[in-house]
């Protein structure tokens, strides 16, 4: 089962799907993310802020996959943003995670008065060789605007609340205009009533004879935005990879497109407490 990958702008492949790990710890997680690869994953996203990074390490360590070939996230907090030694910080997520890089390392949230700085600190980690691609996560377009003053290296990836409910189309095309790669989490709003019961998606899902989140997750697949969907149950994650086996057709995208509303079900990175996140 051969999953599609984006080019980033400096030439490391991503995946178009892969796993997420939010929530999920201890047992449970390692031996998911050795019975996912198993099946075909090769995207493991993770954060320092999930405190799962051992367990993480430990799934990877038991896949029959070999590192080389597999695509590991993890992500800087605000708490190690407030401390200020991001070097400390990657360092100590290599050490639980048991690798020598990650393949992609993003800042979590723009935190007021520590973000700038915090990436100047990421670039160096990046030269060095600790993570093949840097980015950031919940960033809209005046934090780049920001970031662009002071970055020598651009982000290069943008991971963002992507869903039919919160299309982001705007910032899509502001991210792809300055090469920097939108990667969608909670892709399926978190199962919110008005996504799992929306009538084009429905009935779409009765047409090609899939689930809701199928065709959410195909819909995510055609427009090259990469999705890290996350289930502690294997069956589900083997029903993600089906994604791969049909195609939606260019009407259908555009009614998904559709649904729209412009609604959160996370949060706003220009209203929320960073010391909570």
């Amino acid at each position: 089962m051969q999953i599609e990958t984006v080019t980033l702008k400096n030439g490391v492949s991503m995946p178009l799907l892969g796993m997420g790990t939010f929530s999920i710890n201890k047992w449970a997680l390692s031996s998911l993310i050795r019975n996912a690869t198993k099946l075909g994953v090769r995207s493991i996203d993770t954060a320092s802020a999930y405190h799962n990074e051992a367990w993480t390490g430990l799934g990877l360590k038991l896949s029959p996959v070999k590192r080389r070939d597999l695509f590991v996230t993890t992500k800087l907090s605000n708490g190690q943003q407030r401390n200020g030694d991001v070097e400390k910080a990657l360092k100590l997520s290599l050490l639980k995670l048991g690798t020598r890089y990650v393949d992609l390392y993003l800042m979590h949230w723009p935190q007021t008065g520590t973000y700038l700085e915090c990436w100047k600190q990421m670039e160096a980690l990046y030269e060095k060789g600790y993570a093949r691609a840097i980015g950031v996560c919940n960033f809209h377009q005046h934090h780049f605007d920001e970031l662009f003053k002071i970055a020598d290296v651009k982000p290069m990836v943008n991971q963002v609340e992507l869903h039919p409910l919160l299309t982001q189309k705007e910032l899509i095309r502001y991210c792809r205009g300055h090469e920097i790669q939108v990667e969608a989490y909670s892709p399926l709003a978190r199962m919110h009533d008005d996504l799992i019961n929306n009538k084009v998606l429905v009935d779409l899902a009765y047409r090609y004879r899939k689930s809701v989140v199928q065709i959410v997750l195909r819909w995510n697949y055609q427009n090259r935005v990469p999705v890290i969907p996350k289930s502690n149950q294997i069956e589900r994650i083997a029903e993600n990879l089906s994604i791969i086996n049909f195609d939606l057709q260019d009407t259908e995208m555009l009614e998904i497109d559709g649904i729209n509303k412009n609604m959160r079900v996370r949060h706003d990175p220009d209203n929320c407490d960073f010391s909570k996140l």
